[in-house]
């Protein structure tokens, strides 16, 4: 088993909150939980260092710059900027100059933490500019005003705003920090017609001349903004369709795979049990069961 390592110094001003909680037994087994939460307005020597803490910790600049080392790598934190790390590997994090460092933090886990993060760092680890800076200060400050004056929806309200936070990470990820909604016009044209069409031959020299685009830009930016490839989305508009007429229509397997534009039955069994865990048939019978 790794040793625990934490180290810090404490240079932090009076008006700090430092808030630790301690999750009952349905927190823990059901929820996101938190385990540590505060506002911290630093000043040189402050550091925290550490390493094989079960815990991921979510940290938000509000005023002033610190310096984060991760993964062999060094990062600058900047105002309206955060960080999302898994706290069992090594980390270290410091006000950086003669100024301050003012920012909030979280400490949690549970729920699906593990796969969250995993979803937030599959292309890399990064900093990241939040594009709505007043909900996520705002939704750290209710988690610690709900740990200070708990009631009966504590546990539920804290689970809810920990996924907002991750979602919020996630989606500005994937897109590159750019607002999910604001999608190029040809991204969204492409994936109306894939919606439209899923059923039809589609190739990526067919959709990017359907746009008039250049077929490796294309292929680029869709998988930038979406996060999926061009086909892992028709794959998954496919797939869509196909739990609709298992759900409700007495179409045979074979009728519904064609009607989905996979003309190979086997192929469509194997790519719904790669995605769905279970055969067409069986989820037919799950759900009319």
């Amino acid at each position: 088993m790794n040793k625990y390592l934490e180290r810090y110094s404490s240079s932090w001003s009076e008006d700090s909150i430092r808030f630790i909680n301690t999750p009952g037994k349905t927190a823990k087994s059901i929820y996101f939980y938190l385990q540590e939460v505060g506002y911290f307005k630093t000043r040189p020597p402050y550091f925290t260092e550490r390493e094989n803490l079960n815990s991921f910790l979510i940290v938000f600049t509000l005023s002033g710059e610190g310096q984060l080392t991760y993964k062999d790598q060094s990062y600058t934190v900047k105002k309206g900027q955060c960080f999302f790390i898994n706290c069992m590997e090594y980390h270290h994090y410091e006000v950086t100059g003669d100024s301050t460092w003012e920012f909030l933090w979280l400490h949690f886990n549970g729920g699906n933490a593990l796969g969250y993060f995993e979803e937030f760092s599959r292309n890399g680890f990064k900093i990241i500019q939040i594009n709505q800076p007043q909900l996520f200060e705002d939704t750290l400050y209710q988690l610690i005003d709900i740990h200070q004056n708990k009631s009966a929806t504590t546990d539920i309200v804290t689970s809810q705003c920990i996924h907002t936070l991750l979602t919020e990470l996630i989606v500005q990820n994937t897109t590159g920090n750019l607002p999910s909604l604001l999608l190029p016009g040809y991204i969204k044209a492409v994936m109306k017609y894939i919606d439209l069409h899923f059923s039809e031959d589609l190739t990526l020299d067919f959709l990017a001349e359907y746009q008039n685009i250049n077929k490796f830009h294309l292929s680029h930016e869709f998988k930038k903004y979406t996060g999926l490839t061009l086909k892992e989305y028709i794959i998954t508009a496919r797939l869509s369709h196909a739990k609709d007429l298992l759900k409700y229509t007495e179409k045979t397997v074979q009728e519904i795979s064609e009607q989905c534009g996979i003309y190979h039955t086997s192929h469509f069994i194997n790519l719904f049990k790669a995605r769905e865990g279970c055969t067409p048939y069986v989820y037919r019978k799950e759900w009319k069961s």
